[in-house]
């Protein structure tokens, strides 16, 4: 007798845990999408129907960083008017870890090259040079806002000054 399913167990050893998480949430996130889009047009795919505002003309493919990996997904693009799904920003990495995680590298001294290597390490495709520096200019701009803010009002202060030695005692520096 064939069997017409597979226990969830044999289909995770059959696949990488990374590669078949990533596949799930591409297929999830595309459903959504496909979703979406028959309630904007007002029929599903191939269907007839008097309430149809427009009709459907292809895909665009979209990279979303996650920290799954890089998610290949296809965007529906309409005929008249636009489709662009919430959970995507145009044109940046969506998910804040992975801006934060790139941020601190780059504030930690690390060079954009190697902040590719980095973000190549954690599972994604890469990231441009130019990329790097866009998320970082954010920082920049924050730095600025607060070197060039007011200072109003009164600002207490304490000033310490200390001399810190190591001595040894009994065979040990303390």
């Amino acid at each position: 007798m064939t069997k017409t399913n597979m226990d969830l167990s044999e289909l995770l050893a059959k696949h990488d845990q990374g590669d078949f998480l990533r596949g799930i949430a591409e297929a999830v996130l595309q459903l959504i999408m496909e979703t979406d889009v028959e309630g904007l047009i007002g029929a599903g795919r191939h269907e007839r129907s008097g309430e149809r505002t427009t009709w459907r003309n292809g895909y665009r493919e979209r990279a979303l960083d996650t920290r799954l990996g890089t998610l290949n997904l296809r965007v529906p693009k309409l005929r008249q008017g636009s489709y662009f799904p919430g959970f995507l920003e145009a044109r940046k990495t969506s998910e804040q870890a992975l801006v934060a995680v790139i941020q601190e590298a780059w504030i930690g001294g690390v060079s954009t090259r190697r902040v590719d290597e980095l973000v190549q390490a954690m599972g994604l495709s890469g990231i441009s040079k130019s990329t790097v520096s866009k998320l970082c200019k954010d920082i920049d701009e924050r730095v600025g806002e607060f070197l060039n803010r007011p200072l109003t009002g009164e600002w207490p202060y304490v000033w310490l000054d200390a001399t810190y030695l190591k001595v040894r005692q009994g065979g040990r520096i303390v």
